[in-house]
């Protein structure tokens, strides 16, 4: 099995957002990456749509062809009908705050897991795939499979952070996660700060792991090495 890599494009939307206007234009950024072999698209709007516009979110569902995966919190009304206005492949649901600048923490499944369970229903009524942020903690992946959702996504910060000092130690309660997603069928997503260093060693180690999003460090390393090349790199990582 070949890990799919749906690239996240918000930073390209952040550089846009600096200057206003269309350069660089998110659409033709997301049809790039699909032309040099990226299996997704992912997209995280926020409420100030300080990157992602909503209105970028219809402009890619009408124009790619690869898999739409639209993450964000759906505890934002205004995303929820987003989402089913557009239709992805792939909802992603994130427990961010209000203006919090990245993904730092999953979901707990337990506490919230009556809301996550109308959640998840709401959206595969709709034939959206649901995917839910979790940290890699055994009792919030079995609690996650009780709501319903039919993968998770692990959160890869703190790997990402270990990776560089104790590799092994820094896959364990990750591969522990997964061994538990695994028995109770859950699919396994993976994402945040993944990169071409830490990248190959997750994705050999891990078993059944779907699909990884990137964005930041896949972004940041286009600036030197071009968007093509970059991305034929992390699906390279992914083999």
């Amino acid at each position: 099995m070949i890990t799919k890599l749906s690239v996240n494009i918000n930073k390209i939307a952040t550089l846009r957002n600096s200057r206003g206007g269309q350069i660089p234009n998110v659409l033709e950024a997301a049809l790039a990456c699909e032309r040099f072999g990226a299996q997704g698209i992912t997209v995280h709007p926020r409420p100030d749509e300080r990157h992602i516009r909503y209105q970028d979110v219809f402009d890619i569902k009408k124009n790619i062809k690869v898999e739409f995966n639209i993450e964000g919190n759906c505890r934002e009304q205004k995303f929820v009908d987003l989402v089913l206005a557009n239709s992805p492949a792939q909802v992603t649901l994130v427990p961010d705050e209000l203006g919090q600048i990245t993904s730092n923490h999953g979901w707990d499944t337990i506490k919230n897991q009556s809301y996550l369970k109308e959640m998840v229903a709401l959206f595969q009524d709709a034939g959206i795939r649901v995917s839910i942020f979790v940290d890699p903690d055994i009792k919030m992946v079995e609690a996650a499979a009780e709501t319903g959702t039919d993968r998770i996504e692990l959160y890869t910060e703190d790997y990402a952070t270990n990776f560089k000092t104790d590799p092994k130690n820094a896959l364990k309660p990750y591969l522990e996660a997964a061994h538990v997603a695994q028995e109770v069928g859950l699919g396994i997503n993976a994402g945040h700060d993944l990169d071409l260093n830490n990248l190959p060693y997750f994705a050999q180690n891990i078993p059944n792991l779907l699909e990884v999003s990137i964005g930041h460090a896949l972004i940041a390393d286009a600036l030197y090495m071009g968007l093509e090349s970059t991305v034929k790199q992390y699906l390279k990582a992914l083999q």
